[in-house]
């Protein structure tokens, strides 16, 4: 007797580039925006419209949006050079943080990320495990 099989992950619009240029608009959001004041806008998509980067994903602009996501941590790491870990800055919310907070919650960030983009694959080539 075979007993069901259950998909542990439904049917998603949840792409690779669309956790790329998310990433991309999370690290300017941190590290640009809140850390170092910069007045910019979105890279993609942003906070405003909820979507940070994961709606408007077309394959034909994968090289452009990985580029831009370069681009990007290249611009974050920068905005945060040469700054003490235990610097502090007023969130959005008025809420004193740390430069210290704001990479544990890029770590994190790309951790549950990269658990999607795994998901992701498992879901292209079926295979699972190391």
């Amino acid at each position: 007797m075979h007993e069901a099989v259950h998909r542990t992950a439904l049917r998603s619009h949840l792409t690779l580039l669309g956790l790329v240029r998310h990433m991309a608009e999370v690290e300017r959001w941190w590290f640009r925006r809140s850390f170092a004041g910069e007045a910019i806008g979105d890279v993609f998509t942003g906070p405003s419209d909820g979507n940070e980067g994961f709606d408007g994903v077309h394959a034909a602009d994968a090289e452009r949006d990985f580029g831009l996501f370069q681009t990007e941590v290249k611009a974050c790491d920068a905005a945060a050079a040469g700054h003490d870990l235990n610097e502090t800055f007023m969130s959005s919310r008025g809420v004193s943080l740390s430069l210290r907070w704001v990479y544990v919650l890029m770590i994190q960030e790309y951790a549950r990320h990269n658990g999607h983009a795994d998901f992701l694959r498992e879901r292209t080539d079926g295979l699972t495990g190391d």
